[in-house]
C-alpha cells in the first residue's frame, strides 16, 4: 500500500476523464505529475503539481486546470477537500478513514508493509569496503561498510535483486610489504630481532600471523631470501588479513555474498580481455597524454603509453591502462573487474568508496559506460571522514593497529547497532562527527536513542495492556474498531507512516539510504509528542478504561512500532524492546 501512489492513480485518472470530455486536450504526458506531502502540514495531507506542469503544453491557466480537476476529485470518497493554492497548487484533504486504514493495512502486513516493486527485480551488484587486505578494518571503512550494507538491504525491500560484493584488493604491492612485515614476526616468534623500515605494517595485529607462520613453516623461512618466500608467505597473510576482515565485518553484522579477488585477474586473460572489448570500439589507442595540470614542463616526461579514450563517455581527459613498459596500470584491472560484473548479467552497478577516490568517479563510470555500450549504469557512492572524539577531544590511534582506530574499537566502545545508526545520521558525502559519549546519550540529541526509544515505549505499553487482559495480538489489533482514532494527532500519526513506502522508494531511487535514518527519528518525534499530549489529554493515552479504546489505540501504537522495526531492520539495527 502506497497511498501517495494510489492518489496520484486517482489524480491521473481524474485528468483522463477531463481530456475525455473535452475539458483539456489529449496528448499530455503525465509522467511529471506528482502528489507529495505539502511543504507546510497546515496546507494539507498531500499537494498535486498537476495543473503546473500540464498548464504550458495544455494552452490553459494553470488554476483553471486546478478548479476543473478539484471539483472532481472530491467525488471520491477519500478525499474531503481540494482547494487551489497560489499559482494552480492543489491541497488535498483526506478523510480520517483513509489514515484509519493505514493503520489496519500495517498491522496486516507486518513488517513488509512498505516494501517495494520500484526495483522490478533488477539485478544490482553492490561493491562496498573492499579494504586492501594488509589490516584490520578503521573507522573509515566502518562506514562506508554500514552505508554499503543500508543500502543494499533498502534496494533488496524496494524491490531489487541485490548482489553485495567485497573486491580484495590482493594484486598491488602493498601486499608484498604486508608479506614482508609478516616475516619480521615471523622472525620475532623465533626471538630474532629485526628492522621495521617506513611503510611497513607494524601493528600488533600481525603478531598472531606471524606466530601461525612459525607453527606451520617452523624454521625453514629463517635467513631464507626474499624469492623463497615471498609468495607463499604473501598468499598466507593475505588469507588471515580477509579472515580478520570477515570477522570485523561480522561483528558489524555485515555480511557479503562475493568476495572477488583482484589477484585473479593476473594472468588469466581476463584483463587482456576486457582491454581487448574496448580496442573493438575503437577505444583504445598509442598516444602521449599532455602534462597534468600545474606540473611544469621540465618536469614532465612525455611517454607513448596505451591509452583508453574515455573522453568520449564523458571523461575530462583520456586514461592510461598499460605504461611505457608494458605492465598494467591500476586502472587496468579495475576495469577488467568492472567487465567481469557486466558479463555476469548486472543491470545496475553501484560502488562505495571512501572520499579519497573522488578523482576515480569519471574514468570508471566511462570504463562501464563504454564497456556495456550504456546498457549498464554505474553510481559511485563516496563516503566523508568520520571525526572520533572522547570526553571532548579527539579519539586516540589503536595500539593494536598502530596508526588508526579500528572499527572493532568502535563496536567495542558502544556496540554494533548504535554503530551502525549514527553512521547513517548524515548524508554520505557529508562529513561526520561521532562522540562515544553523545552517541549514548538518552535524550533527543541521540537519535539512536530517540528512535528505539519510541520503540520500546510501544512494547511497554503493550506489555500494560497484555496486564489489563487487553488483547493485542497483531491480528485483533488490526480487527479493533479504528475509526475511535478520531483525535487529529491520532490522525496525524497515521499520516506519517502512511509516508513510509513513499520513503522507501525515494530513498532507493537516489540510492540514500540516511533518508530512512531521517524519517525514523520523524516518525519517533511524532510518537514521543503523542505520547506526551496523553499527559494533559487522558483521552490520548493508550490504556483506556474502556478495552474497546484501549485496542484501538494500541493498535496506532503497534503500527508505529512495526514501522520503526522495518526501518531499522534495513539500517541493520535490532529494536529495542526496553531501555537500560
Amino acid at each position: 500500500m502506497n497511498l501517495f501512489a494510489d492518489i496520484r492513480d486517482l489524480v491521473i485518472e481524474t485528468l483522463t476523464a477531463l481530456q475525455a470530455e473535452g475539458a483539456l486536450p489529449d496528448g499530455l504526458a503525465m509522467d511529471n505529475v506528482t502528489v507529495e506531502p505539502p511543504r507546510d502540514a497546515a496546507h494539507g495531507d498531500m499537494a498535486t503539481n498537476a495543473a503546473m506542469v500540464l498548464a504550458k503544453p495544455a494552452g490553459m491557466k494553470p488554476r483553471d486546470i486546478a478548479a476543473a480537476l478539484a471539483e472532481k476529485l472530491v467525488g471520491d470518497d477519500r478525499i474531503t477537500s481540494a482547494e487551489v493554492a497560489g499559482p494552480g497548487f492543489l491541497n488535498l484533504r483526506l478523510a480520517p478513514s483513509v489514515w484509519q486504514s493505514v493503520v489496519k493495512t500495517v498491522l496486516e502486513t507486518g513488517t513488509d508493509f512498505g516494501r517495494g516493486s520500484v526495483g522490478q527485480g533488477t539485478r544490482v551488484n553492490v561493491e562496498y569496503v573492499s579494504a586492501n587486505p594488509t589490516g584490520p578494518l578503521h573507522v573509515g571503512h566502518t562506514r562506508g561498510a554500514v552505508f554499503g550494507d543500508a543500502l543494499a538491504s533498502l534496494l533488496g525491500f524496494a524491490g531489487f535483486d541485490v548482489t553485495r560484493e567485497y573486491y580484495i584488493n590482493d594484486g598491488g604491492a602493498q601486499v608484498d610489504v604486508l608479506a614482508r612485515s609478516v616475516y619480521n614476526r615471523y622472525l620475532e616468534a623465533h626471538d630474532l630481532s629485526v628492522d621495521w623500515p617506513e611503510g611497513t605494517y607494524p601493528g600488533d595485529y600481525l603478531i598472531e600471523v606471524g606466530e601461525k607462520l612459525k607453527e606451520l613453516k617452523g624454521d625453514a623461512f629463517v635467513d631464507q631470501p626474499e624469492e623463497v618466500w615471498l609468495e607463499e608467505v604473501r598468499t598466507f597473510a593475505t588469507d588471515a588479513m580477509m579472515d580478520l576482515i570477515r570477522a570485523d565485518l561480522k561483528a558489524l553484522g555485515v555480511e557479503m555474498d562475493v568476495f572477488y579477488s583482484e589477484k585473479s585477474l593476473y594472468g588469466t586473460g581476463r584483463i587482456e580481455a576486457a582491454i581487448d572489448v574496448l580496442r573493438g570500439k575503437g577505444l583504445i589507442y598509442e598516444g602521449v597524454l599532455e602534462p597534468p595540470k600545474g606540473k611544469k614542463p621540465e618536469d614532465w616526461e612525455p611517454r607513448e603509453q596505451t591509452l583508453f579514450r574515455s573522453t568520449e563517455h564523458g571523461d575530462d581527459v583520456d586514461r592510461p591502462v598499460m605504461k611505457s613498459d608494458g605492465s598494467w596500470t591500476y586502472f587496468a584491472p579495475d576495469i577488467a573487474y568492472h567487465y567481469d560484473k557486466v558479463s555476469r548479467g548486472f543491470d545496475a552497478l553501484i560502488d562505495v568508496f571512501g572520499a579519497d577516490h573522488g578523482g576515480y568517479v569519471k574514468r570508471m563510470k566511462a570504463a562501464v559506460s563504454a564497456l556495456s555500450d550504456g546498457k549498464v549504469s554505474l553510481d559511485i557512492k563516496l563516503t566523508q571522514l568520520v571525526k572520533l572524539y572522547k570526553n571532548g577531544e579527539p579519539f586516540k590511534m589503536s595500539k593494536r593497529a598502530g596508526t588508526f582506530v579500528t572499527l572493532r574499537d568502535v563496536v567495542d566502545q558502544v556496540g554494533p547497532d548504535v554503530t551502525r545508526f549514527v553512521m547513517l545520521t548524515r548524508k554520505n558525502d557529508a562529513m561526520l562527527d561521532f562522540d562515544f559519549d553523545k552517541v549514548l546519550e538518552q535524550s533527543r540529541e541521540n537519535p539512536v536513542f530517540y528512535v528505539q526509544y519510541a520503540h520500546a515505549r510501544v512494547a511497554s505499553v503493550m506489555r500494560k495492556a497484555v496486564e489489563a487482559g487487553v488483547d493485542v495480538s497483531d491480528e485483533a489489533l488490526a480487527a479493533a474498531d479504528l475509526s475511535l482514532l478520531d483525535h487529529e494527532a491520532e490522525l496525524a500519526m497515521a499520516g506519517k507512516l502512511a509516508e513510509w513506502p513513499r520513503m522507501v522508494e525515494t530513498a532507493a531511487r537516489s540510492n540514500e539510504p540516511h533518508r530512512i535514518a531521517f524519517y525514523l527519528y520523524d516518525v519517533a518525534g511524532s510518537f514521543h509528542a503523542l505520547w506526551n499530549r496523553g499527559n494533559d489529554e487522558t483521552s490520548l493515552r493508550f490504556v483506556q478504561d474502556d478495552p474497546n479504546v484501549t485496542q484501538s489505540k494500541i493498535a496506532l501504537a503497534r503500527a508505529v512500532s512495526v514501522v520503526i522495526a522495518a526501518g531499522l531492520g534495513i539500517l541493520g539495527v535490532t529494536p529495542a524492546q526496553e531501555m537500560r
